[in-house]
């Protein structure tokens, strides 16, 4: 399997349901859209090293974190800050970090590769989380969320939920659409390559770790894009963004969605945290919504049982039924 995608119509429809979605949600709903949606870039940032290029990593919110620390060190105390200064510089400073934590890291492979992530993202949260840089365990407040402003003229108000909802699906339809070109293009497809045979790609001879190197700062980069967004949307950023298990649940969303499917890793984002909100939810579970974590554990082992490709994977079964199998995968001759 070397990329498997959905039909345009679906993505389609998808789309079209979002973007109608704030006409008939509340508040609380829109915004809960605009988190799954920042989480599915997440995801997406992930798949693309785990299930494209064969890379576990388990300290992928160090990117995310760094963003979301970026924007709350940059931004005025009680000003909003400039969109079109902070993005850039947010996502510039995290491709750095991703670049130079990657040039030493993407020399390893296996469960050494895993566990110098690790160590990577468990250091920068040491920094965060014991000196004054990131305000320490109580974190950082970001008082006003980053304007739109173009020479007066606001395309998006940030603080208004729907609006912010419509900035959150702009950027998980970019992104999609830009991984999805990237996958099916000479880089992506050299991705694949490796992550089936590194050694047969290095003695054809393909730079392999340049492509890997590559990848890896692509991914941390489209991680701290979602940082950034979380930043904006809580408007706090405290260490804990940065810890490992914050790596561990963008890990469970990908696994829940489907590897190597870039639809896996918005359905696997979209039903962990749907499932977050209703396993701890009091009105349903009383006391026991404090143990949320043991449900979603338990369900998530299931559905994993269940379904091996994910849920992502299921997906694609109904549809090929449908009439979709020439469009839903161009090569998928190892699914």
């Amino acid at each position: 399997m070397t990329h498997i995608t959905l039909p345009r119509s679906v993505l389609f429809v998808a789309l079209l349901v979002l973007a109608l979605f704030p006409l008939a949600g509340s508040t609380f709903y829109i915004q809960l859209g605009a988190k799954i949606m920042i989480m599915a870039i997440f995801a997406l940032s992930l798949d693309l090293l785990v299930g494209h290029t064969g890379l576990v990593s388990f300290g992928h919110a160090a990117y995310f974190g760094v963003a979301a620390y970026a924007l709350a060190l940059i931004a005025p105390k009680y000003q909003a800050a400039n969109l079109w200064l902070t993005l850039p510089a947010a996502l510039i400073v995290t491709a750095i970090t991703a670049l130079v934590i990657g040039f030493l890291v993407v020399r390893t492979t296996g469960i050494y590769f895993i566990m110098v992530t690790l160590a990577f993202a468990q250091m920068l949260y040491a920094i965060f989380h014991d000196t004054k840089l990131g305000g320490g365990s109580d974190g950082i407040y970001i008082a006003v969320r980053p304007e739109m402003t173009i020479g007066g003229f606001k395309p998006l108000d940030l603080e208004s939920p729907v609006q912010f909802f419509y900035l959150a699906l702009i950027l998980l339809s970019v992104v999609y659409v830009f991984l999805n070109y990237l996958l099916y293009a000479p880089f992506g497809r050299a991705l694949a390559g490796i992550r089936v045979n590194e050694q047969r790609m290095r003695s054809i001879g393909f730079p392999v770790f340049s492509y890997k190197l590559g990848a890896f700062v692509l991914a941390g980069t489209i991680a701290g894009l979602s940082g950034y967004l979380a930043a904006c949307q809580f408007g706090f950023v405290n260490p804990e963004i940065l810890a490992w298990h914050q790596s561990g649940v963008v890990l469970m969303m990908v696994i829940l969605g489907g590897m190597g499917r870039l639809h896996g890793a918005v359905i696997g984002a979209a039903a962990y945290v749907l499932l977050q909100e209703f396993l701890s939810a009091q009105a349903f579970f009383g006391d026991y919504a404090k143990h949320w974590q043991l449900a979603m554990g338990s369900l998530i082992v299931l559905i994993v049982l269940a379904l091996p490709h994910g849920i992502g994977g299921f997906v694609d079964v109904l549809l090929r039924r449908q009439g979709y199998s020439r469009a839903l995968a161009r090569d998928d001759a190892d699914d």
